[in-house]
Order: structure tokens, then sequence, then C-alpha cells
């Protein structure tokens, strides 16, 4: 009886103690104290650990990634609306899709600390870190932050604690390299021999990835993914001319 009960005493204080850490980061990033602690500990749950609920239900951060995904693409578009009167419609969205791709919100999860507090099954960790798993989760923070606070405080979270510190639009604006046609001229110019493979596609409750490769001379090089096969291809012409000292990482 007394172990049972000291061990269910150090359970508490264990819990207790993550859940002070996992508070202060929240007030870290978003700028206040959650009011509901439980909206986090979800948004920082990924599917590869998800719990059963009463309900039979598995829980993870998915459907938050869904709400986050939508909440911050309607905060993005509404700044870049208002900060360019005179842009059209086509500027808009290059710009906002630029801000909101993976591999922009991976690294953003990452600067912002989410890489610190997301639970995910550490036996993929390669296959799942290099991916989406931190921009999928700073999607499902802002779906927490979100029904947390409501969407005026949530806007200004994105705008001031996530745009503003990290994006510098002129660079965004001006950033318009062509991975795959800078392969292909590079090929042209050696006389290399170039393809594109795209390798397949995998399909889970909310995306369509795509996997692309490069091969150069019959030698596989970069290996790329998103949600289309063009972003896949890219992604893979980025890393091949990285591979070949032609860009910087």
């Amino acid at each position: 009886m007394y172990r049972a009960a000291k061990r269910f005493i150090n359970t508490f204080r264990k819990r207790s103690t993550k859940d002070k850490r996992l508070i202060t980061a929240i007030e870290t990033i978003v700028g206040s104290k959650p009011l509901n602690l439980d909206l986090y500990k979800l948004a920082t749950r990924h599917s590869s650990v998800a719990e059963t609920n009463e309900q039979g239900l598995k829980e993870s951060n998915e459907r938050l990634e869904y709400l986050g995904d939508a909440v911050l693409g309607a905060a993005i578009a509404d700044y870049l609306f208002k900060k360019y009167p005179f842009k059209d419609e086509g500027f808009l969205t290059e710009i906002r899709s630029r801000i909101v791709n993976r591999e922009s919100l991976n690294n953003l999860g990452k600067k912002v600390g989410l890489n610190a507090l997301v639970e995910y099954d550490q036996t993929k960790r390669d296959r799942l870190s290099h991916k989406s798993l931190y921009g999928d989760t700073l999607e499902a923070f802002v779906g927490a932050v979100y029904l947390d606070h409501g969407y005026d405080f949530c806007k200004t979270f994105i705008l001031e604690k996530l745009i503003m510190p990290y994006f510098d639009l002129q660079t965004v604006i001006e950033s318009t390299i062509n991975f795959k046609s800078k392969l292909i001229e590079w090929s042209q110019k050696e006389n290399a021999e170039l393809r594109f493979d795209v390798l397949g596609t995998k399909t889970n409750s909310q995306h369509k990835e795509f996997t692309a490769e490069v091969i150069v001379n019959n030698e596989t090089m970069g290996k790329g993914y998103g949600y289309n096969k063009k972003k896949a291809e890219q992604d893979a012409a980025q890393k091949t001319l990285v591979m070949l000292g032609l860009i910087e990482n």
C-alpha cells in the first residue's frame, strides 16, 4: 500500500514538473500563459504516439494541425493583403506560399523551440524529423493558441512572434530561385545526363506527399519531398545543387 502510494506521488510530481516546463515554454513562445494546457499537450503529440480516449478514438495533433493551417493562412493572407494594396492576387498567393511551405514551417518550428516539445516515436526519428514534423507541430500549436485565446490574439501572435521576427519579406519576395532550372542549366553546360524520377506518393489523413530523386550520370543524388510533384522535384534539385557545391545549404 505504502509503495503504491509512493509511486503515485512520484508520478504526480513528475507530471507536475513536466507540465510546469511546458507552461514555461508556451509562455516563452506565445508571450502569455496557457488558459487550457491540455490543448498544447495535444498540439505537441504526434500521431506516432497517439493516445486512445474514452470513446476509443486515437488523439494526436492532426485535427489541431488542420485548424492551425487554416488560421495561419488566413492571418498571413490578411496581413499581406493590407501591406501590399496594389499587388495582384498572384503575387500575394506566391508570397504566402513561400512563407507557409513545408520546409519554411519546419525550420520555423525548430527556431521557436517546438523540436524540444513535440512528442513522437523516437524509433522513427530519422524518418520524421527531416520532413514536416516540426512544421506540422507549429500548425497544431497555432490551432491551440487560437482555441485558447481567440482569433485576434492568435493573429497578433502569428505576426509578432512568428512572421516579423523570422521573415524578411523583401528577401522572401526576391527569393525566386528555380532550383530545377538551375540544375538543368548546369547539366547542359557540363554535358551531364540528368533526369528526375518520382518514386511514389504517400497519403495520410490530411496530405499527399510525393518523393522525387535526381539522377546525374546514372548516380542517385538528392532526394526531395513535397505535396505535389513540382515541389518534390524542386526539393530534390535544391539538395543536388548543395551536393554539387553549386549553392550553400
